[in-house]
C-alpha cells in the first residue's frame, strides 16, 4: 500500500526587507547631543546619528558605540555627497 504524499510546502517568497532610514524633521528634543561627535545624539541609552539630507534629517539605527553612529553618518554624507 503506497504512502500518501504530503503536499509540497509553500515557499516563503517574502521580499528581503532592507533598512530604510527614518526621515525626521529634526532630532527629537529629548535626545542629548554627544560631546565630541558631529552627528551623534544619545537617545534612550543608545547612540543615534542624525544627518540632514535635503530638507529632512535621516535617523540611523541605534548603536551601542558613538563611533559606530558617527561612521554611519559619515557614510550617509558620502553617499549623498553632502
Amino acid at each position: 500500500m503506497p504512502l500518501p504524499m504530503k503536499p509540497l510546502r509553500q515557499q516563503n517568497n517574502r521580499p528581503v526587507i532592507t533598512y530604510k532610514p527614518r526621515v525626521e524633521p529634526a532630532p527629537p528634543s529629548h535626545a542629548w547631543r554627544v560631546e565630541g561627535f558631529k552627528d551623534v545624539w544619545l537617545l534612550r541609552n543608545r547612540y543615534v546619528a542624525f544627518v540632514l539630507v535635503g530638507d529632512a534629517f535621516r535617523q540611523s539605527p541605534a548603536f551601542t558605540l558613538p563611533e559606530a553612529a558617527q561612521r554611519w553618518a559619515t557614510q550617509v554624507r558620502q553617499e549623498n555627497e553632502i
